[in-house]
């Protein structure tokens, strides 16, 4: 099936998206696909999800976008992709300047491939969503994001939902947000983000000007945390919606926020 398709999408110039998700794909129909992508100059959407997709396909599809200047999304979600795959988007990541959007929520990209994907990130300047939630990029991951983010100027969404990310990775993402001035939400539900973190964010926001979204929401905030970041919204400009649903904040940070 998916064999098939990747044939019609090599002469094919008029269809612009493609959903396949949850099928049976796997590799051997990712590497087909990949194929067609390389000739492909019509498609700007590809939806791959839930399809057994592996670190073989993952190169596939690697070696696809270092050639392809049509697709704008790609959707890997809920896949076995491991660092070995993100390592090889991230390669392609440095020469493709036209994807716009990258999924790989849902899969088992550890710290080394974060560490790949941020590498990417400090030349790539036509990504502007990248979606690494629920993954295990970790503290260690979150610090080569911080690098990645003091540099770039064209990412406008991370999502790092579900990360194990804790005080060390979340202060490395707080200096990230004191320079940059282009990301617009960041996502860092379902963390370990205790007082200290909010501390160090609320820090960043009182100098942003960029962020406009921001969730914290399942951490471990306190009272403390949110009296740090009632005092930043004070004086920031930028911040339209702060998430903090399902934390440790008693009525005492709510007034606080309140004000």
């Amino acid at each position: 099936g998916a064999k098939a398709l990747a044939e019609a999408l090599k002469v094919n110039t008029a269809l612009q998206e493609l959903y396949l998700g949850s099928n049976e794909i796997s590799d051997e129909g990712a590497k087909a696909l990949a194929e067609a992508l390389k000739v492909n100059t019509a498609l700007q959407q590809l939806y791959l999800g839930c399809n057994k997709i592996s670190d073989e396909g993952a190169k596939a599809s690697a070696e696809a976008l270092k050639v392809n200047t049509a697709l704008q999304k790609l959707s890997l979600t809920s896949n076995e992709i491991s660092d070995e795959g993100a390592e090889a988007l991230a390669e392609a990541l440095k020469v493709n300047t036209a994807l716009q959007e990258l999924d790989l929520r849902y899969n088992v990209i550890s710290a080394e491939g974060a560490k790949a994907l941020a590498e990417a990130l400090k030349v790539n300047m036509a990504l502007q969503v990248l979606y690494l939630d629920c993954n295990k990029i970790s503290n260690e991951g979150a610090k080569a994001l911080e690098e990645a983010l003091k540099v770039n100027t064209a990412l406008q969404e991370l999502y790092l939902y579900n990360n194990k990310i804790s005080a060390e990775g979340a202060k490395a993402l707080a200096e990230a947000l004191k320079v940059n001035t282009a990301l617009q939400k960041l996502d860092l539900r379902s963390n370990k983000i205790s007082d200290e973190c909010a501390k160090a964010l609320a820090e960043a926001l009182k100098v942003n000007t960029a962020l406009e979204v921001l969730f914290l929401n399942k951490n471990k905030i306190s009272d403390e945390g949110a009296k740090a970041l009632a005092e930043a919204l004070k004086v920031n400009t930028a911040l339209q919606e702060l998430d903090l649903n399902v934390n440790n904040i008693s009525d005492e940070g709510a007034k606080a926020l309140a004000e």
